[in-house]
């Protein structure tokens, strides 16, 4: 697939980003990394994910913590912080959502998540990020989208790659 395909080409509406990539692997061995806690500081491409304490997680409801250093973006002066990330939809091999929680209310209730859909040459990821069910207050106080859909994009060619090596 090119980056001229409409299936790959980032879809960006007001409130929500989607991108997409051809993956040359098996969903459930992209899904392993996605359901591993550390698998989301080995693919982050925002420079924002330091580390991660948990399991892998199995179900809706399941929360790891990651550490994160906000420097990284160089738009907020928040430097090193926490977050307990909330799976809120999780099918296996198909799809996993999240959002966060830091220690600011009213939580944010921006979701990221990945739709995995099976082809003859491996997987078709999506990426998204959604930040419509924000409260109108922090949508107010901040810029959204907090992590871009280029940032997206090259998330998926490290999930390409960090795929790649543990299937190795």
């Amino acid at each position: 697939m090119t980056t001229n395909d409409p299936a790959t080409r980032p879809t960006e509406s007001a409130e929500r980003i989607e991108v997409s990539r051809l993956i040359p692997a098996p969903a459930g061995a992209i899904f392993a990394v996605l359901t591993d806690p550390l698998g989301h500081v080995d693919i982050d491409a925002s420079g924002m994910l330091m580390d991660a304490e948990g399991e892998p997680v199995t179900q809706a409801g399941d929360r790891f913590r990651v550490h994160m250093d906000r420097e990284a973006l160089g738009d907020l002066p928040l430097g090193k912080y926490q977050v307990e990330v909330i799976i809120t939809k999780l099918v296996p091999e198909q799809e996993i959502a999240w959002t966060v929680e830091a220690g600011v209310r009213p939580h944010l209730r921006h979701i990221y998540g990945y739709r995995l859909a099976p082809t003859e040459d491996g997987t078709l990821v999506t990426s998204y990020y959604d930040w419509s069910e924000l409260p109108p207050e922090w949508k107010q106080r901040l810029d959204f989208p907090v992590v871009p859909g280029s940032a997206l994009k090259a998330t998926l060619g490290i999930l390409a790659r960090v795929v790649r090596r543990r299937a190795a």
